[in-house]
């Protein structure tokens, strides 16, 4: 069977993309399209913040975009070296939160320690700070997306824990995703999941995929990564079939592969 994964694919230099790894081995053939395209912004800010680790508490990241942006800042040589001379010890004496595998394998490969990476989603990790950080302490710098949800936070400000964000990267919907989505359909024919990795990819794809799938789009299983993403789908009138218990491949393809099984099974 068939599953398409709304997401972009994983750097080459990296292997195999680990949620088509992990469908394959289900027997599931799984083909990526990229949804989203981003444009980097602030970076002078950013490092200018980075640069100042005294100032704040520790740091927050709820996306792998952030850390991109932060990687795209250390290519110049100068931040280079005075990230690695101090500034990267001067923050690892602080906390680095986290949500998900992915951005906590982006902070190590920064040179931090991750913490609550385990939480799974803004909402987890949110409390998972809570019961760590005190109140009035200094503020968690968080280089977030344009598009974040405000759960995170809601949930800090509640608690009197200071967070200052900084949007560091604007999304929008990727120039080839229509074409993407058509030629699929076109020559794969009808999937029996599609699995949606973001509130945004609910937006920009699923009245396209209604559309092609016609009479037909009842017989698709639709999967969400999260509880959010889920909530989206709701919000735009289609149930998620299947929500994985946590944001990684295995706990997607084992939902999936649940939600594909003949009731009779």
């Amino acid at each position: 069977m068939k599953v398409l994964l709304l997401k972009d694919p994983r750097d080459k230099d990296s292997g195999p993309d680990p949620y088509v790894k992990e469908l394959g081995s289900y027997s599931l053939e799984a083909t990526l399209i990229p949804v989203l395209s981003f444009e980097f912004t602030s970076l002078d800010s950013l490092f200018e913040k980075l640069s100042h680790p005294e100032c704040y508490g520790g740091l927050v990241f709820t996306s792998p975009r952030a850390l991109e942006a932060i990687k795209i800042c250390l290519k110049e040589k100068s931040k280079q070296e005075a990230w690695s001379k101090s500034l990267k010890q001067m923050w690892n004496i602080k906390p680095t939160y986290v949500v998900g595998k992915a951005t906590a394998s982006l902070v190590e490969e920064i040179g931090l320690v991750p913490q609550g990476e385990k939480a799974g989603n803004a909402e987890k990790l949110a409390e998972y700070i809570c019961s760590r950080e005190k109140p009035n302490s200094s503020a968690l710098l968080f280089p977030c997306g344009a598009l974040k949800r405000e759960v995170l936070p809601t949930v800090l400000r509640e608690k009197g824990i200071a967070l200052e964000s900084l949007t560091v990267y604007q999304t929008a919907q990727h120039p080839e995703l229509q074409e993407s989505l058509s030629s699929y359909f076109s020559q794969q024919g009808i999937p029996a999941s599609v699995v949606f990795f973001s509130p945004s990819g609910v937006k920009f794809c699923l009245q396209h995929i209604q559309k092609l799938s016609g009479d037909l789009i009842n017989q698709v299983k639709f999967a969400a990564i999260g509880p959010s993403t889920a909530e989206a789908l709701r919000g735009a009138g289609a149930a998620a079939s299947c929500t994985a218990g946590s944001p990684t491949p295995q706990d997607l393809a084992a939902a999936i592969h649940t939600a594909l099984r003949p009731h009779n099974c």
